[in-house]
C-alpha cells in the first residue's frame, strides 16, 4: 500500500533516534540515585545499569526481528496489527497518540526549558520557564511538520552533541580517577552507607529503567526509512547496545572524578560537581549547556513520533475522522493534520504536568503523577501480548528466535511493569483509572466521522 510518506531517512537517522531519544537529561542526574540505592557499592551499581540495559536490548531485539518481516506505516503498531490483530493495534495506536508520545514529549520540553532557566537564573517553575516549554514544543513541531528532512539532520546533530560530555567524562574521569586512586577506592569500598532498601539491586534497576525508556519511538518512522526491513533492525540493535555501553563508561568516569560519598551527597548536582572537579568551573556550566542540547534532541525525536501518531490510525481508516488525519501534504510529504493534533495533545499534557507536579497547589487531587514515568506501566504490559503471539505465529523461525527470544521479552516487560509498580506504588492506581478513561474515549471515537468519508 502506498501510504504517501516519502522514504527520506537513512540508517544514521534511525540510530540517532534510538540513541538520541534514550539519552536525555536522565543519565546526567540519575547516576547518583543508582549509587545511593546501592549504598555506594559501585560494582552493584554497574550491575544495575547492565540489567536495566538488558531489558531494553531484549525488547528492542524482539522488535528488530519483527522489523525484518513487517513494514507498513508505524512500526510497533504494525507489529501489533499483524501479530495480535487490528483491534489491538488500534488501541495501541490510540494509547501512543493520546498518552505515551505526547506525555513524554511535553515533559522533555519542560526539562529542556528548566535547565536553560538554570543557566539564565530563572525560577524553574516560573512563567519564563513554562513559556519557554511551550515555545520549545511549537518550535519542534514546526521543524517536524514543515521541514521533516531538517528534523532528521537535527536528530543526528544533537545526538552527536550530547555524546560529547558523556565521552569526555568516561575518558578523562577514568584517567583522573586512576591517577589519584579515587576510582580504585570507590570500587574497593563495599558500602559508604547502609542500603536504602531491602533489595538495593532491584531499587537501583528501577532507577535505570526510566533512563533507558524511549527507544520504541524510532519505529514510528519505519514508513519513511530507506530499506526499513534492513535499517530499522540495525538501528534498534546497535542503538540500544551503544546506549548501554555509553552509560556504563560514563558511570565509571564519574566514579573516577569524585568519591562515592561526595557523589551521593550531591543529589541532583552530583554530575555537575564531578564535571567541575575534572574540567573546572567552566565544565559545570558547559554541562548544563549540553544538557539543554541533549533535551532538545530528545524532544525532536519524540516530536517526530508524536506528529505521526494520529496518521498511524487514519491510514488504517480507524480512529476519529481518518479521512482528515491520513492526509499527506503534497509539498512537505508530512501528515499535517496528524502533526497539528500531536502538538495539541502535547500542549494538553504540558498543562497537566504543570498542574500535577509544579503548581503551588496540585490541581487534580489524587490524580497527580509524573506523566513521564507512569505510562511505562502500560506500554510494557502492552508489549507482552505481541511477544506471546510472536511465539505462536512466527512458525518459520527457529526455536531460539520464535520461543526463547520472545519469552525473554515477556520476562523483561513483566519486570519493567513490576519495577514501576514497586517504585511508584499508589500513583499507579490513579494513573490506571485515567488510562481506562482515555482508552474508553478511544473506543467511543473509534468509528467517529467514518460515515462522512
Amino acid at each position: 500500500m502506498d501510504n504517501g510518506l516519502e522514504k527520506r531517512y537513512g540508517l544514521l537517522t534511525a540510530i540517532a533516534m534510538v540513541v538520541g531519544i534514550v539519552i536525555g537529561s536522565g543519565v546526567f542526574f540519575k547516576a547518583e540515585k543508582v549509587l545511593t540505592a546501592t549504598g555506594g557499592n559501585l560494582s552493584l551499581g554497574i550491575l544495575a545499569w547492565l540489567l536495566g540495559g538488558l531489558v531494553m536490548i531484549l525488547c528492542a531485539y524482539n522488535f528488530a526481528l519483527m522489523a525484518t518481516k513487517h513494514e507498513k506505516v508505524s512500526g510497533v503498531v504494525d507489529y501489533a496489527e499483524v501479530l495480535v490483530g487490528g483491534r489491538y493495534a488500534y488501541f495501541f495506536a490510540w494509547f501512543a497518540a493520546v498518552i505515551y508520545f505526547p506525555a513524554m514529549t511535553s515533559v522533555v520540553a519542560w526539562v529542556a526549558a528548566r535547565y536553560f532557566g538554570v543557566l539564565m537564573g530563572w525560577e524553574i517553575v516560573g512563567p519564563q520557564v513554562m513559556t519557554l516549554s511551550g515555545l520549545f514544543l511549537v518550535g519542534s513541531y514546526v521543524i517536524n511538520a514543515l521541514a521533516p528532512k531538517l528534523a532528521g539532520r537535527l536528530q543526528v546533530t544533537t545526538t552527536a552533541a550530547k555524546l560529547i560530555p558523556l565521552f569526555l567524562m568516561a575518558i578523562f574521569g577514568t584517567i583522573f580517577g586512576l591517577k589519584n586512586g579515587i576510582l580504585v577506592e570507590n570500587f574497593t569500598t563495599t558500602a559508604v552507607h547502609t542500603f536504602t532498601s531491602k533489595n538495593p539491586l532491584f531499587t537501583a534497576v528501577v532507577g535505570t529503567c526510566f533512563v533507558y525508556e524511549g527507544w520504541i519511538c524510532a519505529t514510528s518512522i519505519n514508513a519513511e526509512l530507506k530499506d526499513a526491513k534492513k535499517n530499522l533492525p540495525l538501528a534498534l540493535i546497535f542503538g540500544s547496545a551503544f546506549v548501554v555501553l555509553v552509560y556504563i563508561l560514563y558511570y565509571i568516569g564519574l566514579a573516577g572524578a569524585v568519591k562515592n560519598e561526595v557523589m551521593m551527597a550531591g543529589g541532583e548536582t552530583g554530575a555537575r560537581i564531578a564535571f567541575e572537579i575534572v574540567f573546572t568551573q567552566l565544565g559545570g556550566t558547559l554541562l548544563f549547556i549540553f544538557v539543554v542540547i541533549s533535551c532538545l534532541g530528545t524532544l525532536n525525536g519524540l516530536m517526530m513520533a508524536c506528529t505521526r501518531a494520529f496518521y498511524a490510525m487514519g491510514v488504517r481508516d480507524e480512529g476519529p475522522r481518518p479521512q482528515v488525519f491520513k492526509v499527506v501534504d503534497t509539498v512537505t510529504k508530512m501528515p499535517t493534520n496528524s502533526a497539528l493534533i500531536g502538538l495539541m495533545m502535547a500542549m494538553l499534557w504540558l498543562t497537566y504536568f504543570y498542574g500535577a507536579n509544579l503548581a503551588p497547589k496540585p490541581w487534580f487531587g489524587p490524580f497527580c503523577f509524573d506523566s513521564s514515568e507512569l505510562p511505562i506501566v502500560t506500554i510494557y504490559a502492552m508489549y507482552i501480548p505481541i511477544f506471546v503471539m510472536q511465539m505462536k505465529k512466527e512458525q518459520e523461525l527457529g526455536f531460539f528466535y520464535r520461543v526463547v527470544v520472545p519469552a525473554l521479552g515477556v520476562i523483561a516487560s513483566a519486570f519493567m511493569v513490576l519495577a514501576a509498580i514497586v517504585s511508584l506504588r499508589k500513583a499507579v492506581l490513579y494513573y490506571l483509572i485515567l488510562f481506562a478513561v482515555l482508552m474508553g474515549i478511544g473506543i467511543l471515537l473509534k468509528n467517529y466521522g467514518h460515515e462522512k468519508e
